[in-house]
């Protein structure tokens, strides 16, 4: 998401749930008196009235949105789970798909700014899955629910409320199609409202900048961004390394940029034992630690890291823009003995712990709270510790029966 993506769904806690009552009850009451006050303050902007009172008639308070807010993780992906539900053979192949299907646009798009199209796809096949998932929540119900919440973060808030107005009242984007996650994040490539304003572009002619309907736009302003980020297309994010035994971790890191020939005087080499080449100074990234794969990263994955400010994404887009280009996956062994899933994988896991009589929702391959639950139940059953976690040895056991 550019910029930034908070905390995803998980369970309340009791406390926390209860917290969320204290604040959420005079909220409500008081829903349509914050929007007053909400209205007089997008005046104040040049937003007129008849923007504002369409842009909200009909909107409550929405209960979901708190929650989401307010949710705590009780779950901790590993990268592993990440890499392999983000970059399967299964977006590859859909990634090669769009681009065959929307190739002018992604072609004007790295002439005008810069920036690669594999790299551009990469970041819409992470944010979107090409457009399949864009959110459902209502941006403008969901900032003033949060404003008038008094959410810590309402400053912030309320500034995307005024930009998604803005939005609306120059016509861009039709209203009823201005929905996205709950913290606000909208379109095939998942723009905040400011940072839409700020460089969201026109990339199919039209005098709109539409990044829901209209992939040119949404492909443009995404070249844009990285362009801002100070993309250089005339170099690669980085390459898979491979770190000697006893490599100091605590000197690795995506700031920690050094010269190449300091990391080759540590033993680092390309993956397949070739001596490091490029340009630095470049950065040695350890995502799961020092018997896990390893990667060298120049500044152009400071680029991937500005669209969501996390080096687990930027990783995801990296080596999905390379998958997209027809070159191999990760190498190296993830330091696990149960091998991650893909998407596809996941859907036959749930659909078989639905055949088992568990209520695990549409099998879809998002693993939510009760595919955890049902996937606890099993390991207990067969004596494994109770992890909920989706991989290959619950899968394999359900398989076997």
């Amino acid at each position: 998401m550019a910029f930034g993506r908070p905390g995803k769904t998980a369970t309340l806690s009791l406390g926390m749930a209860a917290t969320l009552l204290t604040l959420s009850a005079p909220a409500r009451a008081d829903f349509q008196d914050c929007l007053a006050g909400l209205q007089a303050q997008a005046a104040a902007q040049g937003i007129s009235a008849q923007t504002f009172r369409s842009a909200t008639a009909g909107i409550a308070y929405d209960e979901k949105v708190i929650e989401l807010s307010q949710a705590q993780p009780e779950f901790k992906t590993p990268i592993w789970d990440y890499m392999a539900a983000l970059v399967d053979e299964e977006r590859v192949d859909d990634g090669k798909a769009a681009m065959r299907q929307h190739a002018q646009a992604l072609a004007n798009a790295e002439a005008r700014y810069g920036v690669d199209r594999h790299t551009i796809a990469a970041v819409w096949g992470v944010e979107s899955n090409f457009g399949k998932n864009l959110g459902k929540m209502p941006l403008v119900q969901s900032f003033a629910t949060l404003i008038c919440a008094n959410h810590r973060r309402k400053d912030f808030f309320k500034g995307e409320l005024m930009a998604t107005l803005k939005i609306i009242e120059r016509g861009d984007i039709d209203p009823s199609r201005l929905n996205g996650s709950w913290a606000g994040a909208f379109g095939q490539t998942q723009f905040m409202p400011t940072t839409y304003q700020r460089l969201a572009v026109d990339g199919d002619g039209d005098g709109r900048r539409d990044l829901v309907d209209s992939v040119p736009d949404a492909v443009a302003s995404t070249a844009n961004f990285l362009r801002v980020a100070k993309w250089n297309n005339g170099q690669p994010w980085g390459y898979e390394v491979k770190v000697p035994r006893g490599f100091p971790a605590g000197s690795a890191g995506r700031k920690n940029k050094k010269a190449i020939a300091h990391w080759a005087s540590l033993g680092v080499t390309r993956i397949d034992g070739r001596p490091l080449s490029g340009e630095g100074p470049v950065g040695i990234l350890l995502p799961a630690g020092v018997d896990g794969p390893a990667f060298l990263v120049t500044k152009n994955f400071d680029a991937l890291y500005s669209y969501n400010a996390a080096e687990s994404y930027g990783l995801a887009i990296a080596v999905l823009s390379d998958r997209l280009r027809g070159r191999g996956g990760i190498q190296a062994e993830w330091p696990t003995d149960d091998p991650p899933l893909s998407r596809a994988e996941r859907r036959d896991l749930q659909a078989r712990l639905t055949k088992r009589g568990f209520d695990v929702g549409e099998p879809d391959g998002k693993v939510g709270s009760k595919t955890r639950d049902a996937i606890k139940e099993v390991e207990r059953s067969l004596g494994m510790p109770a992890t909920g976690r989706p991989g290959a040895k619950v899968l394999e056991a359900l398989r076997r029966g």
